[in-house]
C-alpha cells in the first residue's frame, strides 16, 4: 500500500453501498489532494460514486467567528469545483450544541468505505482513534498533508540537519503532481436534507447563527478558501520569492508567503506550492531553496516531531538537556511576571512584545521570526516553564489561523529547545536560546513593524491585505 494510506480497522466493504465516501477534516480542497484521489480511486474500483463530506462543529476548543469565518469561506470554492468533476459535496454546519452531532455516521451507513486525511494532532487524530472501531467498514487515513508521507520516516528526528538528507533523497520520487482520477460514476443524487448551502453573501450570517465565541473576530487581513491561497502564492511568487532570502526574517519586508492559514486548514497543499515555486524559479532564473527548505524540510520536521512525540505540545517532548536546563534554573528569578491575561491583553512592559501579541489579535498570525521573540519572552515572564507553555499554547489555540497544527506545537516548542542546540548558560534558560530586544533591533525594522501594527490597531484596517 502506498507509504500515505493507513489502513485503520479490517473491517468489510459494505454490499449494497451507494457511494464510497472521503471525509474531509483537514485538507479541505478539491486541488492537490492525495486522500481526494485515493477515494476517487477506490469508487472507481467498486463502480460507485464518490460523496466528499465536510462538516464543522460548534463545539471544538475556542470555536470562534475567527476559525469559522475561514472555514466557511472555502466551502462554495470546494463545492463548486467537485461538482465539475462528478463528486457529490454535503456540507453539514452544527450551529448549536443541541444540534446532531452524529453526521459522519449517519453518512456512513450509505457508503461502502470511509476515507479520510490523516493528521498528527487536534480533532482528526482523536477521531482516526476512536472511529475506525465504530464505522463498520473499511476506514483509511490518508497523507495529504506533507511533499514525502510523514510516516515513511520511522523515527524522531533529533533536528532538521538529521531530516533534510532523508527528505531530499526521497524528493525526486514524491515531488510530484497528485494524478487526478477521473470518477467513471457521477453523483447525480440530492444531497442530504442536512447539507447547507454557503455562498459569498450569506458566510457571515451562518457564522453568526453559530453557537460559538463572537468575541474573537475574523481575521482583518485574510480570508478563507482555495482562490484566496492561490491568490496570494501567485502574488508571493511574483513579488517576494525572488528577496525570500535575504528579507523573509525582517517583518517590515513583508517577504514571505503568509501560506500558513491555508495549508493550516487544508485548502491548498504544499505540494501544489512547492511545485508552482519551483516552476517560477526554473521560469525566472531564480532560486527557490531557502522557501522549499522552509516549506518542506522545516514543515515536515514539525509533522515527523507531532507523529512520533507521545505529547507533541507537552515539555516531555524536549531534549533532556533542556529539561535539565530547566530543572536547574526553576528558582531564578524573574522579573516582571506577567499573568496569562495579562499577555493575552497585550499589557507588558514592552512594545514590541506588545506589537506581536496585538499582531495575533488582529491578523490572526504573527510574522515567524517574531512568534520566536513573543515564545522566548513568555519564558522568561511566567513563574514556571509549564505555566508559559499554557500561554502560548491557549494564545495559539484561541487567535491564530495556523493554530492547532504540528507547526504550532513544534515552533513553540523550540522556544524550550526543541530542534535546537545548547547556547550559553543565563539565568532562567540555563543553556536554552534566549532573545533580546537588542537583538531584535539590530536585525530587523522594529519601529516601521510598530508603526504598522499602532496604524492596525487604530483604523482596523490592514494595507497589506491583497486587494
Amino acid at each position: 500500500m502506498d507509504a500515505r494510506v493507513r489502513s485503520l480497522n479490517d473491517s468489510p466493504v459494505r454490499r449494497g453501498a451507494e457511494y464510497v465516501l472521503y471525509w474531509a477534516q483537514m485538507n479541505r480542497r478539491a486541488e492537490q489532494n492525495h486522500a481526494l484521489e485515493f477515494a476517487a480511486s477506490k469508487a472507481n474500483q467498486l463502480g460507485l460514486p464518490l460523496l466528499v463530506y465536510e462538516g464543522l462543529t460548534c463545539t471544538y476548543p475556542y470555536a470562534n467567528d475567527r476559525m469559522h469565518h475561514f472555514v466557511v469561506e472555502g466551502v462554495p470554492d470546494t463545492q463548486a469545483r467537485l461538482r465539475k468533476r462528478g463528486i457529490g459535496y454535503a456540507f453539514y454546519l452544527r450551529r448549536r450544541k443541541k444540534d446532531a452531532n452524529d453526521l459522519l455516521y449517519r453518512v456512513a451507513e450509505r457508503a461502502a468505505m470511509v476515507v479520510t486525511d490523516d493528521y498528527p494532532t487536534f480533532i482528526a487524530a482523536r477521531h482516526n482513534a476512536a472511529v475506525p472501531g465504530k464505522i463498520g467498514i473499511p476506514y483509511f487515513a490518508v497523507d495529504a498533508s506533507c511533499v514525502v508521507p510523514m510516516r515513511l520516516h520511522e523515527k524522531k528526528e533529533y533536528g532538521a540537519y538529521t531530516i533534510r538528507p532523508k527528505i531530499r533523497r526521497a524528493l525526486p520520487e514524491w515531488l510530484k503532481p497528485v494524478e487526478r482520477v477521473e470518477v467513471k460514476k457521477k453523483w447525480t443524487r440530492a444531497r442530504p436534507e442536512w447539507h447547507v448551502e454557503v455562498t459569498a453573501d450569506n458566510v457571515a450570517e451562518l457564522v453568526a447563527s453559530c453557537e460559538i465565541d463572537h468575541k474573537v473576530k475574523r481575521s482583518i487581513t485574510w480570508g478563507g478558501g482555495y482562490a484566496e491561497a492561490r491568490r496570494h502564492l501567485d502574488y508571493f511568487l511574483a513579488n517576494n520569492l525572488k528577496r525570500y532570502d535575504t528579507g523573509r526574517n525582517n517583518p517590515a519586508e513583508h517577504a514571505t508567503s503568509n501560506l500558513s492559514p491555508w495549508l493550516h486548514f487544508g485548502q491548498i497543499s504544499s505540494l501544489e506550492i512547492a511545485l508552482a515555486a519551483q516552476l517560477y524559479a526554473a521560469e525566472h532564473g531564480l532560486n527557490a531553496d531557502a522557501f522549499l527548505e522552509e516549506l518542506i524540510v522545516r514543515r515536515e520536521l514539525a509533522f515527523n516531531h507531532a507523529v512520533w512525540a507521545r505529547e507533541p505540545d507537552s515539555l516531555d517532548s524536549i531534549p533532556n538537556w533542556a529539561k535539565e536546563a530547566l530543572r536547574n534554573h526553576a528558582a531564578d528569578k524573574r522579573d516582571p511576571i506577567y499573568t496569562s491575561e495579562e499577555f493575552e491583553s497585550a499589557t507588558t512592559h514592552d512594545a514590541l512584545w506588545n506589537a506581536t501579541q496585538k499582531e495575533l489579535l488582529l491578523r490572526g498570525k504573527i510574522h515567524g521570526y517574531y512568534r520566536m521573540y513573543w515564545g522566548k519572552k513568555i519564558i522568561e515572564w511566567s513563574a514556571t516553564p509549564e505555566a508559559a507553555l499554557e500561554t502560548m499554547v491557549y494564545l495559539h489555540d484561541r487567535y491564530a489561523l495556523d493554530g492547532r497544527d504540528p507547526n504550532t506545537y513544534t515552533n513553540i516548542l523550540w522556544c524550550f529547545g526543541l530542534h535546537d542546540r545548547p547556547w550559553q548558560e543565563r539565568p532562567v534558560f540555563g543553556m536554552i536560546r534566549y532573545m533580546s530586544l537588542d537583538g531584535m533591533k539590530r536585525k530587523t525594522g522594529v519601529d516601521a513593524y510598530l508603526r504598522e501594527i499602532a496604524h492596525l490597531e487604530e483604523t482596523g484596517i490592514d494595507p497589506f491585505r491583497l486587494k
